[in-house]
């Protein structure tokens, strides 16, 4: 699974401005690719200058045409291209150093938070005129390349995020910000419980939660009592009871789709925790 935020950072094909909290990219989306997963490791605002795609989660569909914002939050995706156009989009990356830096230098944005409340994976960006100009003249500072300071760069990602800020249909993202402020036990298991059932690496894990891998195990043990790889394989195998018990799915079916890499570690691991294989307990629960 490929790690965006790398692959765009990294690769030398791509017009781009690199920051030390930031990355602004253009990306033309070749049409022989039309649906892929992919993860990220810093949140993203993408808009669309031509062509459609679909941002796919658990929960919804984020349909994106000309003209189209979305903030997504860092994690794991499905995205599907429409092949019968070209596909430009425009990308900032963005990670929690900065939207909390952003938050505390801005002391109006701050919002009282409900610690209880969900957020989004994905929140729509509501824009006006003067976000698409500004989003204009991040274009032609891209062209110019290396040759842009990467403090002028930095001003005009706070003035993207002061437009998107201090439009009222915004006030679900704003929160958002200000929630990244929070606890760390809540952002570990927020993270962790919306990308359990990706085939991703422990690492990769802690690369989502901002930690070196040694900082991520120490505070998962002691938030959790129990270990990451511990913890995934509980959380994939109680999401395997709920599609055994309710849904049409098969056995290696229901494995993939819960993260597991192989149908036989799938059965092992089940059978080990409930002394019973998956297609018995589906056959039981089909039977009551």
């Amino acid at each position: 699974m490929i790690n965006a935020y790398e692959y765009f950072k990294n690769h030398p094909k791509f017009n781009k401005l690199v920051g030390n909290d930031f990355l602004f990219v253009e990306y033309r989306c070749p049409l022989n690719i039309e649906e892929y997963q992919l993860w990220i490791e810093n949140h993203l605002i993408t808009y669309v200058i031509s062509g459609k795609k679909d941002w796919i989660t658990s929960r919804k569909t984020y349909k994106l045409v000309a003209g189209d914002t979305l903030f997504v939050r860092k994690g794991v995706y499905t995205t599907r291209q429409y092949l019968e156009s070209d596909y430009c989009v425009m990308l900032f990356f963005i990670n929690d150093k900065f939207i909390k830096r952003f938050i505390e230098e801005n002391p109006s944005f701050k919002r009282e938070l409900n610690h209880k409340k969900e957020h989004n994976q994905i929140f729509d960006i509501t824009t006006n005129d003067i976000f698409k100009t500004l989003i204009e003249s991040i274009f032609h500072y891209l062209k110019q390349g290396e040759k842009i300071p990467k403090e002028l760069v930095e001003i005009k990602f706070k003035e993207l995020l002061f437009n998107i800020a201090l439009n009222p249909y915004n006030k679900k993202l704003l929160y958002f910000f200000n929630s990244i402020d929070q606890n760390a036990k809540t952002n570990i298991e927020n993270i962790m419980t919306e990308n359990f059932q990706y085939d991703l690496k422990i690492a990769d894990y802690a690369t989502l939660c901002g930690k070196s891998l040694s900082s991520f195990k120490r505070d998962f043990k002691l938030f959790f009592n129990a270990t990451p790889s511990r913890w995934l394989i509980n959380k994939r195998l109680e999401h395997s009871k709920m599609l055994l018990r309710g849904t049409a799915l098969t056995v290696s079916e229901i494995g993939y789709e819960c993260g597991f890499k192989n149908n036989s570690h799938f059965i092992q691991a089940f059978k080990k925790k409930e002394n019973i294989t998956p297609n018995k307990f589906k056959a039981l629960k089909k039977e009551v």
